[in-house]
């Protein structure tokens, strides 16, 4: 009316859009600046906000942020867009320009009885199948290594192809290994294996056995401690502000943060500076937070990989 009123030749255009809205968070400055006060996150950069410096603290890139927004658009009417997108367009983003490691989050050991006591070997293995230009690297190998916890079973449900009593599997990059032997504790946990390798399966030696699994490892005589910070998404429900008669906050996910202090990783990463990207492989893809240094390692999971049969164990 204002405009018209002063008979001005060339109006300003007007584009009236939307607010973004995402699935198991909410976009409310306000009710987010309870959570900040109250204490429920660590700030406005927590890595679960769905802020400016929050994303970049937990790994997502401007690239993937961008592609996101190119891929939903803008609308005029509020809708939901699937968080699920925006892990999408990281996925994706990350999968081309970030370097494969070995890193166990949950630590079990295996001690190769037949490998020779001393011996350290150099093995060589691709930062990324994605794009040879980022070439290989060197991992250490030795008779005592560590493996994920998930990646043994004492007694395996159908179509587990990882470890157990008599099976075989290729550890990444090295050689297949058999476990023979159980250790436990006196709560009956299990809290070490005992393997055989086979000296001729050394990967990229043309061996031609093969097994069904491939799992991957550290050394444990080379590998460095680090913690590790598991974000999920922070509340349970799709749309925390669709019951207005509930407090939002009851709707928080408690497990929406996890932290692993008893992690190893490849010795290569120790060397790792503040925002670098990796993929743990088999894991997910991580990046290297601001508080981390070199006397204590910390990385935060930006998103995980999808895995297959996380879906059949549920179903099992």
């Amino acid at each position: 009316m204002v405009l018209n009123a002063l008979e001005l030749e060339n109006l300003p255009r007007q584009i009236e859009f939307a607010r973004l809205n995402l699935t198991y968070t909410i976009m409310s400055k306000r009710k987010l600046l309870e959570l900040v006060q109250e204490g429920y996150v660590s700030g406005w950069d927590d890595p679960r906000m769905p802020t400016i410096c929050g994303l970049r603290r937990r790994g997502y890139t401007p690239e993937s942020i961008r592609n996101f927004a190119d891929k939903i658009g803008v609308a005029k009417r509020d809708a939901m867009t699937d968080v699920a997108l925006l892990e999408h367009s990281i996925r994706e983003d990350l999968n081309k320009k970030a370097k494969r490691v070995m890193a166990v989050i949950n630590p079990l050991k295996v001690v190769i009885t037949n490998y020779p006591d001393g011996k350290v070997e150099e093995l060589e293995t691709i930062n990324n199948p994605e794009d040879e230009s980022m070439g290989t690297r060197k991992l250490p190998f030795s008779k005592e290594i560590y493996i994920e916890q998930d990646d043994f079973r004492e007694v395996p449900p159908k179509k587990f192809h990882r470890l157990f009593p008599g099976n075989e599997v290729r550890l990444k990059s090295a050689y297949i290994i058999k476990c023979n032997e159980v250790i436990k504790n006196d709560k009956d946990e299990v809290v070490e294996l005992h393997c055989t390798y086979d000296p001729e399966t050394k990967s990229g030696s043309g061996s031609i056995r093969s097994v069904k699994g491939t799992i991957h490892w550290v050394s444990a005589q080379h590998a460095v401690k680090a913690e590790v910070r598991l974000y999920d998404r922070l509340f349970l429900v799709e749309d925390p502000s669709s019951d207005e008669e509930k407090d939002f906050k009851e709707l928080l996910n408690p497990h929406s943060l996890e932290i692993l202090d008893n992690c190893f990783i490849e010795p290569e990463l120790a060397k790792a500076k503040t925002g670098a990207q990796f993929q743990f492989m088999r894991t997910g893809y991580f990046c290297v937070d601001p508080l981390s240094t070199n006397e204590k390692l910390v990385f935060n999971r930006t998103v995980g990989l999808r895995d297959s049969w996380a879906k059949i164990e549920k179903k099992v």
